[in-house]
């Protein structure tokens, strides 16, 4: 089992309780497969035998990648059913902004206090996200990926300034993206553009820190999710990106698309040799988002409002407020693929040019 001790699946399962205290656990526990309610660790079977599974899909010949909150039977006659066990919860909005803010502070808080730092590195983008948990874990060494001149490394660096951290820069190349992609594709299973991009970098970074010796990877990923941080969602209704009729909406919309992240980041991280750490996805830190009012997720052009809030506890008020570049552009990683894409003669005039450069790479 990943994530969580047997004895509290076992109760998870027995109480039908999709949050029970855990950042996440995926694996075998008596004749069932079971994975969380949010995916937070990826889990396989092979499709045509009903007793064989892996963490890994490479280690199957047709895997297929258990649900989200469901129980799967290994044995018996009923081998290769599945049961859908936990459902996220959908609590009603909490009408007490206070009261709401005060327990994002505190789950925050306690949540990235609460990391062990044997072995562990921290991914360090300037941004809220990743400050907050570099600021539970003081004595971790905080690091950076970015090609030069790119906004990750120059908010990175500003921020660990604020914060008086030290920070490792990982500076990346063409040469370091063309070897990166096919190992990539094979802990993926995945040719898909944006997925690739977006963990170029975090790929690389982990290699680092890795070779420096880390064996454990803290990262920020689940705020953007839970707390409000992508531009469709602030957008909401008017973006065509998101079916919601409301802010909080798309904000739970976004909370759904966690596992099949989740799933390409910690394949990623694992296959440059670091064990993913995501403290903001612990269960205290979920079920205090999701009853989070329209105005503590986003408020006019600010978003991410209460976890800003949590984060002026922790961090400086400028790296709490400071803006965030989704990583493949932060980095120039996805500009700097295409350009790769480009220079081998896929233009941008023939369809999926990217996509079609990944696959060349792979020859």
């Amino acid at each position: 089992m990943h994530g969580a001790d047997t004895s509290v699946v076992h109760r998870a399962l027995a109480d039908r309780d999709p949050l029970p205290g855990t950042a996440g656990f995926a694996g075998g526990i008596d004749d069932r497969l079971v994975r969380d309610v949010l995916g937070r660790y990826p889990l396989f079977f092979e499709r045509d035998d009903p007793e064989t599974w892996s963490f890994d899909h490479r280690n199957l010949t047709d895997p297929v990648s258990l649900p989200p909150g469901h129980a799967r039977r290994l044995t018996g006659d009923s081998a290769g059913d599945d049961e859908r066990v936990w459902t996220l919860p959908d609590p009603p909005v909490e009408p007490n902004r206070e009261d709401a803010l005060e327990r994002v502070r505190t789950a925050v808080a306690e949540s990235v206090r609460s990391v062990d730092d044997d072995g562990l590195a921290v991914a360090f983008s300037g941004g809220v996200d990743s400050a907050v948990v570099a600021a539970g874990v003081p004595d971790a060494p905080c690091y950076v990926a970015g090609f030069e001149g790119s906004h990750d490394v120059a908010a990175a660096r500003d921020a660990a300034d604020a914060m008086g951290r030290d920070l490792r820069v990982v500076e990346l190349s063409h040469e370091a993206l063309e070897r990166a992609v096919p190992e990539l594709v094979d802990a993926l299973g995945r040719t898909n553009p944006m997925d690739i991009q977006i963990v170029l970098p975090l790929y690389l970074l982990a290699e680092r820190v890795a070779a420096d010796g880390y064996d454990r990877l803290a990262v920020g990923q689940g705020a953007d999710e839970l707390f409000g941080g992508y531009a469709k969602v602030a957008k909401a209704p008017d973006d065509p990106r998101v079916a919601a009729e409301t802010v909080r909406g798309a904000a739970r919309e976004m909370i759904q698309t966690l596992p099949d992240q989740l799933e390409r980041d910690v394949l990623a991280l694992r296959a440059a040799g670091v064990e993913p750490v995501c403290p903001l996805l612990h269960d205290r830190v979920v079920e205090t988002a999701l009853p989070l009012p329209d105005d503590l997720l986003v408020d006019g052009d600010r978003r991410k409002v209460a976890l800003r809030a949590a984060a002026s506890g922790l961090v400086p008020s400028s790296v709490a407020e400071a803006d965030k570049k989704a990583v493949q552009y932060g980095t120039y990683a996805s500009r700097e693929l295409d350009r790769l894409a480009r220079q081998a003669g896929f233009k941008r005039r023939m369809d999926n040019h990217v996509e079609k450069y990944v696959r060349s790479l792979l020859e």
